[in-house]
């Protein structure tokens, strides 16, 4: 078992930055891949981004260039560095974890990862 801890959300202007992080308690996270997923309001979950316990990411398009997703496995806690903020990324961003010990992430679906934060609000303004 695995607890999530997701923090770092707000209120930014367009073209801002924020930085989330997710601790995680329980287990070492080292045995396992991390995911960001987000959720607007009328919309499904969606992927953002997935590390792997090496540090291999997968980032979903409208992420890359301006979403960086790290870990730091001696803190437990995984990271996504937003640039560039749109109000189009506005939602809930929620960690999830899964057991996975390859080196690419593949697992886009929520329905792969067992485990979920309770979610921070992220808010752009145009």
């Amino acid at each position: 078992q695995v607890q999530l801890v997701e923090s770092g959300g707000g209120l930014v202007q367009a073209g801002g930055s924020l930085r989330l992080s997710c601790a995680a308690s329980g287990r070492t996270v080292s045995q396992y891949a991390m995911g960001w997923f987000r959720q607007a309001p009328g919309k499904e979950r969606e992927f953002v981004a997935a590390i792997s316990w090496s540090g291999g990411t997968t980032y979903v398009d409208s992420a890359k260039g301006r979403f960086t997703i790290s870990r730091d496995n001696a803190k437990n806690t995984v990271y996504l560095q937003m640039n560039s903020l749109d109000p189009e990324d506005t939602a809930v961003y929620y960690c999830a974890a899964k057991v996975f010990f390859g080196k690419v992430v593949t697992a886009r679906s929520p329905s792969e990862y067992g485990y979920w934060g309770q979610g921070t609000q992220v808010t752009v303004s145009s």
